[in-house]
């Protein structure tokens, strides 16, 4: 779309897996390759695209073609699952990072040295990285306005019918937002200190005290709101913080248990088979055999995507080459 507003080639673009190899998308959409990895161009940005298995999905090939890439390219960057892929291979350390809010747990886990935030995207320096669904957009809109301008950006954004350009200072939406909406300041207060601390748990008269309310006060709004109560609450907080890192982590379910504010490992265990139905151990089993079909046979391989091509099919469009581009 910045080619055909601009009539020029701004941007040209291929896509590559490790051998060449078509692979297939979370959904099962199938996507044919220009090529393979070691046969890419000089790049000026490389996009690592994640998805679901990303952890067992890298290889050591991928790492070292990242890293061979980050002292190259201008910028290197990650949308949804793939920032996992980039601190893997350590291109992450010392930087602020955007993942899905469902891998935020398991990247602090695993990369200590990596600075995650809950923001929308995030561009430090020669790095970005967004969330998943609607954000990578957001994230390459900011992209083109540094590149180009912001006049570029929001004319692109116009065409997609994009509502708001949003910024870093966004935020991803966790789910109990979503439910509450913002009718409930204090509900979400607490369970957001509750969610900050997960491996220590707060009594629940000091979480009362800190939004100003009595025990019986919570007691109510939790059962009013989330029909549970605040006990039972950060009980479920505590698993599901346990299982994302069970299937997404090699932590081990002793230390697990630890980071996860249970008194004992027996303790977990009992309470994580009475909720999810299935002991931590077997959960862990089968997150470790879930075949990984990310790559199958190449049927046929495609030749290199055509920008120019595409460009020129895109003259007869009204909107062809109608923004500017000042040149210094």
């Amino acid at each position: 779309m910045a080619n055909q507003l601009t009539g020029q080639e701004l941007y040209r673009w291929h896509t590559f897996s490790l051998g060449g190899e078509r692979v297939w998308a979370s959904d099962g959409m199938p996507i044919t390759p220009d090529a393979a990895i070691n046969n890419a161009p000089i790049l000026d940005t490389v996009i690592v695209c994640g998805g679901i298995g990303i952890q067992s999905a890298v290889t050591r090939e991928h790492i070292t073609w990242l890293r061979a890439q980050a002292r190259r390219a201008k910028r290197i960057g990650g949308v949804c699952t793939g920032s996992w892929a980039l601190a893997q291979a350590g291109l992450l350390d010392g930087f602020d990072c955007s993942v899905h809010w469902e891998f935020l747990a398991a990247m602090q886990e695993a990369f200590p040295r990596v600075n995650l935030s809950s923001s929308l995207f995030t561009l430090d320096r020669d790095r970005f990285t967004s969330s998943g669904g609607t954000a990578p957009m957001d994230m390459m809109l900011h992209l083109i306005s540094r590149d180009h301008g912001h006049e570029l950006s929001a004319a692109i954004s116009d065409m997609f019918v994009y509502e708001r350009i949003r910024n870093e200072q966004d935020h991803q939406r966790v789910p109990l937002k979503h439910m509450l909406g913002t009718h409930q300041p204090k509900l979400q207060e607490i369970v957001a200190l509750m969610e900050a601390n997960l491996e220590e748990p707060i009594d629940l008269d000091e979480l009362a005290n800190y939004v100003s309310l009595s025990r019986r006060q919570l007691e109510r709004l939790f059962q009013k709101y989330l029909h549970s109560s605040p006990s039972r609450y950060y009980l479920k907080l505590r698993l599901i913080r346990a299982r994302q890192l069970l299937k997404q982590t090699p932590i081990s379910i002793v230390e697990l248990s630890v980071v996860c504010g249970f008194v004992s490992t027996p303790h977990f265990s009992k309470c994580y088979r009475e909720y999810f139905g299935i002991p931590p151990s077997d959960e862990r089993l089968a997150a470790q055999t879930q075949p990984q079909a990310t790559s199958r046979p190449v049927v046929q391989a495609l030749p290199m995507a055509r920008s120019m091509s595409l460009l020129d099919q895109a003259r007869d469009e009204s909107t062809f080459a109608s923004i500017k581009i000042l040149k210094p």
